[in-house]
Protein backbone atom coordinates (compact mmCIF):
# COMPACT_ATOMS: atom_id res chain seq x y z
CA UNK A 1 0.00 0.00 0.00
CA UNK A 2 1.55 3.21 -1.07
CA UNK A 3 1.68 5.87 1.33
CA UNK A 4 -0.99 8.97 1.41
CA UNK A 5 0.31 12.35 -0.15
CA UNK A 6 -0.09 15.55 1.14
CA UNK A 7 -3.17 16.16 -0.94
CA UNK A 8 -5.03 12.97 0.20
CA UNK A 9 -3.39 12.40 3.49
CA UNK A 10 -6.24 12.76 6.39
CA UNK A 11 -6.34 15.90 8.71
CA UNK A 12 -4.66 14.30 11.36
CA UNK A 13 -1.66 13.28 9.46
CA UNK A 14 -1.71 16.87 7.77
CA UNK A 15 -1.71 18.63 11.30
CA UNK A 16 1.02 16.34 12.31
CA UNK A 17 3.38 17.60 9.52
CA UNK A 18 2.27 21.49 9.79
CA UNK A 19 3.06 20.79 13.48
CA UNK A 20 6.58 19.76 12.68
CA UNK A 21 7.26 22.75 10.07
CA UNK A 22 5.87 24.78 12.42
CA UNK A 23 8.26 23.37 15.63
CA UNK A 24 11.56 23.37 13.33
CA UNK A 25 10.54 27.36 11.95
CA UNK A 26 10.70 28.07 15.65
CA UNK A 27 13.72 26.48 16.55
CA UNK A 28 15.47 28.50 13.15
CA UNK A 29 13.97 31.38 15.12
CA UNK A 30 15.40 30.88 17.99
CA UNK A 31 19.10 29.78 16.29
CA UNK A 32 18.90 33.11 13.98
CA UNK A 33 17.90 35.97 16.98
CA UNK A 34 20.72 34.13 19.18
CA UNK A 35 23.12 34.85 16.45
CA UNK A 36 22.21 37.94 15.12
CA UNK A 37 23.33 39.58 18.46
CA UNK A 38 26.81 39.99 17.05
CA UNK A 39 25.32 42.55 14.18
CA UNK A 40 23.48 44.70 16.75
CA UNK A 41 26.58 46.59 17.58
CA UNK A 42 27.59 46.95 13.89
CA UNK A 43 24.41 48.11 12.74
CA UNK A 44 21.93 48.02 15.47
CA UNK A 45 18.74 46.61 15.84
CA UNK A 46 16.77 47.79 12.68
CA UNK A 47 19.28 48.00 10.67
CA UNK A 48 20.03 44.24 11.38
CA UNK A 49 16.37 43.50 10.57
CA UNK A 50 16.46 45.61 7.22
CA UNK A 51 19.64 43.40 6.23
CA UNK A 52 18.63 39.95 6.80
CA UNK A 53 14.63 41.13 5.22
CA UNK A 54 16.41 42.57 2.20
CA UNK A 55 19.08 39.60 1.85
CA UNK A 56 15.75 37.22 2.28
CA UNK A 57 14.04 38.81 0.05
CA UNK A 58 16.31 38.99 -2.73
CA UNK A 59 17.02 35.02 -2.21
CA UNK A 60 13.39 34.37 -2.33
CA UNK A 61 12.55 36.50 -5.77
CA UNK A 62 15.96 34.70 -7.54
CA UNK A 63 14.72 31.43 -6.49
CA UNK A 64 10.75 31.75 -7.15
CA UNK A 65 10.97 34.93 -10.73
CA UNK A 66 7.70 35.87 -9.97
CA UNK A 67 6.10 37.23 -13.12
CA UNK A 68 2.73 39.37 -12.60
CA UNK A 69 1.00 36.68 -14.66
CA UNK A 70 1.05 34.42 -11.45
CA UNK A 71 -1.26 36.78 -9.28
CA UNK A 72 -4.71 37.14 -9.58
CA UNK A 73 -6.19 40.34 -8.28
CA UNK A 74 -7.31 39.49 -4.85
CA UNK A 75 -3.84 37.24 -4.74
CA UNK A 76 -1.33 40.29 -5.11
CA UNK A 77 -3.17 42.69 -2.65
CA UNK A 78 -2.54 39.54 -0.34
CA UNK A 79 0.76 39.47 -0.73
CA UNK A 80 1.63 43.10 -0.85
CA UNK A 81 -0.71 43.38 2.60
CA UNK A 82 1.47 40.30 3.95
CA UNK A 83 4.59 42.09 3.49
CA UNK A 84 3.56 45.56 5.43
CA UNK A 85 2.45 43.29 8.29
CA UNK A 86 5.67 41.51 8.39
CA UNK A 87 8.17 44.16 7.91
CA UNK A 88 5.83 45.59 10.76
CA UNK A 89 6.16 42.17 13.15
CA UNK A 90 9.80 42.62 12.87
CA UNK A 91 10.27 46.17 13.14
CA UNK A 92 7.90 47.07 16.04
CA UNK A 93 9.22 44.17 17.92
CA UNK A 94 12.79 45.69 17.46
CA UNK A 95 11.87 48.48 19.30
CA UNK A 96 9.56 46.83 21.83
CA UNK A 97 12.55 44.97 23.23
CA UNK A 98 15.16 48.30 23.01
CA UNK A 99 12.13 49.74 26.08
CA UNK A 100 11.40 46.98 28.02
CA UNK A 101 12.29 43.08 28.82
CA UNK A 102 12.57 40.71 26.12
CA UNK A 103 9.72 38.77 28.43
CA UNK A 104 7.34 40.60 29.06
CA UNK A 105 7.62 41.88 25.02
CA UNK A 106 7.60 38.25 23.90
CA UNK A 107 4.30 37.93 26.40
CA UNK A 108 2.46 40.84 24.81
CA UNK A 109 3.22 39.87 21.43
CA UNK A 110 1.92 36.26 21.63
CA UNK A 111 -1.48 38.02 22.31
CA UNK A 112 -2.04 38.30 18.88
CA UNK A 113 -1.63 34.51 17.97
CA UNK A 114 -3.48 33.65 20.97
CA UNK A 115 -6.58 35.95 20.47
CA UNK A 116 -7.13 34.53 17.09
CA UNK A 117 -6.85 30.77 18.79
CA UNK A 118 -9.39 32.12 20.92
CA UNK A 119 -11.56 33.26 18.91
CA UNK A 120 -11.27 30.81 15.91
CA UNK A 121 -12.37 28.19 17.75
CA UNK A 122 -14.67 26.83 20.06
CA UNK A 123 -15.27 23.71 22.91
CA UNK A 124 -12.07 21.60 23.52
CA UNK A 125 -10.37 23.42 21.14
CA UNK A 126 -10.92 26.66 22.79
CA UNK A 127 -9.07 24.96 25.65
CA UNK A 128 -6.06 24.20 24.52
CA UNK A 129 -5.66 28.28 24.15
CA UNK A 130 -6.57 28.78 27.42
CA UNK A 131 -3.55 26.11 28.40
CA UNK A 132 -1.53 27.87 25.97
CA UNK A 133 -1.78 31.65 27.51
CA UNK A 134 -1.31 30.48 30.85
CA UNK A 135 1.81 28.77 29.94
CA UNK A 136 3.20 31.79 28.22
CA UNK A 137 2.21 33.73 31.22
CA UNK A 138 3.98 31.72 33.27
CA UNK A 139 7.20 31.42 31.09
CA UNK A 140 7.57 35.33 30.55
CA UNK A 141 6.25 36.66 33.57
CA UNK A 142 5.59 39.95 32.15
CA UNK A 143 4.48 41.21 36.11
CA UNK A 144 8.42 41.75 36.71
CA UNK A 145 10.10 44.69 36.46
CA UNK A 146 9.22 47.96 35.25
CA UNK A 147 6.92 48.49 32.02
CA UNK A 148 7.78 51.16 29.43
CA UNK A 149 4.43 52.55 28.15
CA UNK A 150 5.64 53.20 24.65
CA UNK A 151 7.20 49.89 24.65
CA UNK A 152 4.22 48.30 25.49
CA UNK A 153 2.24 49.95 22.47
CA UNK A 154 4.95 48.63 20.54
CA UNK A 155 4.80 44.97 21.18
CA UNK A 156 0.92 45.21 21.12
CA UNK A 157 1.52 46.46 18.15
CA UNK A 158 3.67 43.46 16.94
CA UNK A 159 1.13 41.20 18.27
CA UNK A 160 -1.41 42.31 16.24
CA UNK A 161 1.06 42.52 13.02
CA UNK A 162 1.65 38.77 14.30
CA UNK A 163 -2.15 38.00 13.78
CA UNK A 164 -2.91 39.39 10.61
CA UNK A 165 0.78 37.37 9.49
CA UNK A 166 -1.04 34.29 10.00
CA UNK A 167 -4.10 35.39 8.77
CA UNK A 168 -2.71 36.53 5.78
CA UNK A 169 -0.04 33.73 5.15
CA UNK A 170 -2.65 31.25 5.12
CA UNK A 171 -4.58 33.54 2.48
CA UNK A 172 -1.24 33.73 0.48
CA UNK A 173 -0.53 30.54 0.41
CA UNK A 174 -4.56 29.28 -0.88
CA UNK A 175 -4.05 31.55 -3.83
CA UNK A 176 -0.78 31.89 -5.34
CA UNK A 177 0.81 28.95 -6.16
CA UNK A 178 4.27 27.91 -4.75
CA UNK A 179 6.44 30.42 -3.15
CA UNK A 180 6.28 33.12 -5.39
CA UNK A 181 3.71 35.09 -2.54
CA UNK A 182 5.89 34.67 -0.22
CA UNK A 183 9.06 36.29 -2.40
CA UNK A 184 6.91 39.19 -3.27
CA UNK A 185 5.50 40.00 0.51
CA UNK A 186 9.01 39.01 2.00
CA UNK A 187 10.51 42.17 -0.60
CA UNK A 188 7.67 44.40 0.40
CA UNK A 189 8.93 43.60 3.98
CA UNK A 190 12.39 44.72 3.17
CA UNK A 191 11.22 47.65 2.15
CA UNK A 192 9.30 48.61 5.24
CA UNK A 193 11.92 47.61 7.04
CA UNK A 194 14.65 50.35 5.03
CA UNK A 195 12.36 52.61 5.24
CA UNK A 196 12.13 52.92 9.10
CA UNK A 197 15.99 51.89 9.77
CA UNK A 198 18.12 55.19 10.20
CA UNK A 199 20.64 56.01 7.47
CA UNK A 200 23.15 56.00 9.49
CA UNK A 201 22.39 51.90 10.47
CA UNK A 202 22.86 51.13 6.76
CA UNK A 203 25.50 53.28 6.09
CA UNK A 204 27.39 51.22 8.48
CA UNK A 205 26.80 48.03 5.93
CA UNK A 206 29.89 46.65 4.86
CA UNK A 207 30.51 43.57 2.26
CA UNK A 208 31.65 41.31 5.62
CA UNK A 209 28.53 42.64 7.17
CA UNK A 210 26.21 42.07 4.05
CA UNK A 211 27.49 38.41 3.58
CA UNK A 212 26.89 37.56 7.76
CA UNK A 213 23.74 39.10 7.00
CA UNK A 214 22.75 36.63 4.17
CA UNK A 215 23.94 33.76 5.97
CA UNK A 216 21.42 34.86 9.02
CA UNK A 217 18.57 35.78 6.22
CA UNK A 218 18.84 31.85 5.39
CA UNK A 219 18.42 30.56 8.86
CA UNK A 220 15.97 33.37 9.92
CA UNK A 221 13.16 34.59 8.40
CA UNK A 222 13.57 32.49 4.80
CA UNK A 223 13.74 28.74 5.65
CA UNK A 224 10.99 29.57 9.24
CA UNK A 225 8.94 31.72 6.81
CA UNK A 226 8.79 28.85 4.04
CA UNK A 227 8.01 26.33 6.60
CA UNK A 228 5.38 28.58 8.55
CA UNK A 229 3.89 29.17 4.89
CA UNK A 230 3.60 25.72 4.12
CA UNK A 231 2.43 24.78 7.70
CA UNK A 232 -0.40 27.11 7.36
CA UNK A 233 -1.47 25.02 4.35
CA UNK A 234 -2.15 22.14 6.77
CA UNK A 235 -2.95 23.82 9.76
CA UNK A 236 -5.84 26.04 10.66
CA UNK A 237 -4.98 29.57 11.40
CA UNK A 238 -6.35 28.85 15.41
CA UNK A 239 -3.98 25.84 15.89
CA UNK A 240 -0.81 27.14 14.30
CA UNK A 241 -1.47 30.17 16.93
CA UNK A 242 -1.73 28.08 19.68
CA UNK A 243 1.98 26.01 18.31
CA UNK A 244 3.53 29.59 18.27
CA UNK A 245 3.39 29.73 21.98
CA UNK A 246 5.58 27.10 21.86
CA UNK A 247 8.34 29.63 21.07
CA UNK A 248 8.75 30.61 24.49
CA UNK A 249 9.36 26.84 25.37
CA UNK A 250 12.20 26.59 22.72
CA UNK A 251 13.83 29.24 23.50
CA UNK A 252 13.68 28.19 27.56
CA UNK A 253 15.50 24.87 26.17
CA UNK A 254 17.85 26.56 24.28
CA UNK A 255 18.86 28.66 27.29
CA UNK A 256 19.31 25.91 29.30
CA UNK A 257 21.43 23.55 26.85
CA UNK A 258 23.73 26.26 25.41
CA UNK A 259 23.68 28.99 28.21
CA UNK A 260 22.90 26.87 31.41
CA UNK A 261 20.18 29.01 32.47
CA UNK A 262 17.99 26.93 34.83
CA UNK A 263 14.28 27.84 34.61
CA UNK A 264 12.38 28.33 37.99
CA UNK A 265 9.33 26.43 39.00
CA UNK A 266 6.92 28.92 37.15
CA UNK A 267 8.77 28.95 34.26
CA UNK A 268 9.13 24.87 33.95
CA UNK A 269 5.33 24.74 34.50
CA UNK A 270 4.90 27.05 31.79
CA UNK A 271 6.96 24.73 29.60
CA UNK A 272 4.39 21.96 30.32
CA UNK A 273 1.17 23.64 29.86
CA UNK A 274 2.07 25.06 26.18
CA UNK A 275 3.11 21.82 25.26
CA UNK A 276 0.13 20.17 26.14
CA UNK A 277 -1.66 22.78 24.58
CA UNK A 278 1.01 21.99 21.05
CA UNK A 279 -0.01 18.22 21.43
CA UNK A 280 -3.40 18.33 22.13
CA UNK A 281 -4.24 20.81 19.10
CA UNK A 282 -2.16 18.75 16.62
CA UNK A 283 -4.62 16.30 16.91
CA UNK A 284 -7.05 18.72 16.25
CA UNK A 285 -6.29 21.45 13.86
CA UNK A 286 -5.85 19.79 10.71
CA UNK A 287 -7.68 21.56 8.18
CA UNK A 288 -10.05 19.58 6.41
CA UNK A 289 -8.37 19.09 2.81
CA UNK A 290 -5.37 21.73 1.28
CA UNK A 291 -6.04 24.62 -0.97
CA UNK A 292 -7.31 22.99 -4.48
CA UNK A 293 -8.04 19.81 -3.00
CA UNK A 294 -11.65 19.07 -4.25
CA UNK A 295 -13.82 18.37 -1.11
CA UNK A 296 -14.08 14.53 0.33
CA UNK A 297 -17.54 13.03 1.28
CA UNK A 298 -16.79 12.64 4.57
CA UNK A 299 -14.90 16.20 4.85
CA UNK A 300 -16.03 18.41 8.18
CA UNK A 301 -17.91 21.49 6.90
Amino acid sequence: MTSPTPENADPTTRAGTGALMAVTAMICVQLGLALSVGLFDRIGPLGTAAVRLGCAGVVLLLLTRPRPGHFSRSGLRACLLLGVVTGGLMVLFMLAVSRIPLGTASALEFLGPLVIALVGEKGRRKWWAVSAAAGVLLLTQPWHGGVDALGVVYALGAGACWAGYILLTQRVGDEVTGLRGLAVSMAVAALVAMLVAAPADLGRVTWPVLLIGLGLALLHPVLPFVLEFLALRRLTTSAFGILMSLEPGIALVIGFLALNQVPGYGPAVGVALVVAAGIGVTRTGGRDRLPGQPPTRNAVS
